[in-house]
This record gives structure tokens, C-alpha cells and sequence, in this order.
């Protein structure tokens, strides 16, 4: 209870922002949890020619697809789909968007009338996150090579209390995205979790050319001195309880 009252302060509180012009975006992270491959091609089918395309029409850009790279051997298979929004009140207006949406109901029509002895996946959750204040646009990765080669990296960091948890966005705002911007880490977003199973949770997401490009700027990140300084710092101790690292390619139509 005490944590679904924090979650709600937070939102009702960037929401009043929001409507004072407050310019941060809003993300919401879909996760597909699917078994089979014939779940895949029903989700891949669905996001590709017609949740995509709808999102598009409705002047919706920058959705990025992903499949964790441990899918080839987890037998819980995911599929995260993050769709950026210029405020709350557009997040809440996409179903009703899609609802009156002829051409989307016809492309998603195997999608939504999927029988429930056949569904179209295992489970879906939703993430509903809000910017940072020093990073509050999602940033496009500005990376070569071949795409299939390319690595996301999303990461999850729960905190044992809210206040452990507000200091460790204190920590990002306050130096920490400083250091990935400075050793090119190609960040796409970084966003505190107001709705979620995990909480009290912020999340980010990192990109770069390949499996061996990313080690290197870790290493480079645990080598740096601004690092090294920040984490030795006593004001910073024990904000995170819990690390969860999801590296991952985009799938052949994701935005980016």
C-alpha cells in the first residue's frame, strides 16, 4: 500500500507539472512474454504492420522493438516495445486512438480476436515511466555497422526505500549521466518507473556497435575517474538493492 500511495503522489504530481508546461516525456514500456514460434509471428505480425503504422499515422515516432538476446535459450521469451509520449494525457488517449481506427483494427484483426485457447502470448505487463530532468527527450543512438550487430542495453535499478531510490536518480541527475554522455554510450533514455512491478525502480537504456563495443565502454565507465569519485562518495551508498541487465537487438522494423 505504502508503495502504491509513492507511485501515485509521483504521478499526480508530474502530472500538475505537466499541465505548467513541464516538457518532459513520458514512456510506456509493453512487455510480451511469449513460448512458441508461432506466438512470435503473431506479436512480430502485429507490431509491424499494424500497431507500428497506427502509432505512426497518429504522429508517434521513435518506438523501439526489442528481443533480449537470451531468447534463444530462455524458455520465457520477451519482446519489450517502448513508445515515447510528449505528455500523460496522449499516453492515456492512445486506445481510444486505436479504437476508432479502422485500418488499425483490420491489420491487428488475427491479433485481437485471437482465441483464448491460441493467445497471441503468455502475458503482458505494462511500465509507465517519466524522463529525467537532465535528460528529458528520448535521444536517438548514432551508431554503424550492421544493425543485427547492434546492442541495447536496458537496465532496471530497484532501491530498498523511496528515498534510497530518489537519491539514486539524484546520483544520475547529478553526475552520473555526465559520465555515459562523456565516454559516448549512446544513451536512448533515462526514466524513473511511476507504475511497475518492480518498485520503487528507475530504468535506462544504453546502445552501442556490437558485444565487444559494449564491454569496452563498460570498462571504460568502471575505469573513469568521475566514476570512481562518485561511487566512493558517502551521500551515494547503497541506493540500489537490485540490477537487472537485458541486452538486447531490435527487431528488423523497430524505429531505431
Amino acid at each position: 500500500m505504502k508503495r502504491y500511495i509513492f507511485s501515485l503522489l509521483i504521478i499526480t504530481s508530474f502530472l500538475l507539472t505537466s499541465s505548467e508546461g513541464f516538457s518532459n516525456q513520458f514512456y510506456e514500456i509493453t512487455v510480451y512474454h511469449f513460448h512458441t514460434p508461432q506466438q512470435e509471428v503473431i506479436l512480430d505480425t502485429y507490431l509491424q504492420t499494424a500497431y507500428l503504422p497506427a502509432l505512426h499515422r497518429n504522429k508517434i515516432k521513435n518506438i523501439g522493438v526489442f528481443k533480449p538476446i537470451a531468447n534463444d535459450t530462455s524458455s520465457d521469451k520477451i519482446i519489450y516495445v517502448i513508445v515515447p509520449f510528449k505528455s500523460f494525457t496522449d499516453m492515456q488517449a492512445l486506445q481510444t486512438t486505436l479504437a476508432k481506427d479502422g485500418v488499425y483494427a483490420d491489420a491487428a484483426k488475427d491479433y485481437i480476436t485471437a482465441n483464448y485457447q491460441n493467445p497471441p502470448y503468455a502475458r503482458m505487463e505494462k511500465i509507465i515511466l517519466t524522463a529525467f530532468e537532465t535528460a528529458p527527450t528520448m535521444a536517438l543512438p548514432k551508431l554503424s555497422g550492421d544493425q543485427k550487430d547492434h546492442i541495447y542495453e536496458l537496465r532496471s535499478y530497484e532501491s530498498p526505500t523511496e528515498s534510497y531510490h530518489l537519491n539514486k536518480v539524484k546520483m544520475f541527475n547529478s553526475g552520473e549521466i555526465n559520465i555515459f554522455t562523456k565516454l559516448n554510450c549512446n544513451a536512448v533514455f533515462y526514466a524513473d518507473v511511476l507504475v511497475g512491478s518492480h518498485m520503487p525502480n528507475l530504468m535506462y537504456m544504453t546502445s552501442y556497435e556490437n558485444m565487444a563495443d559494449r564491454d569496452a565502454h563498460w570498462k571504460s565507465f568502471g575505469d573513469d575517474s568521475d566514476t570512481k569519485k562518485m561511487f566512493a562518495m558517502d551521500e551515494y551508498k547503497n541506493n540500489v538493492s537490485k540490477a537487472d541487465i537485458m541486452l538486447m537487438h531490435a527487431t528488423s522494423y523497430s524505429d531505431y
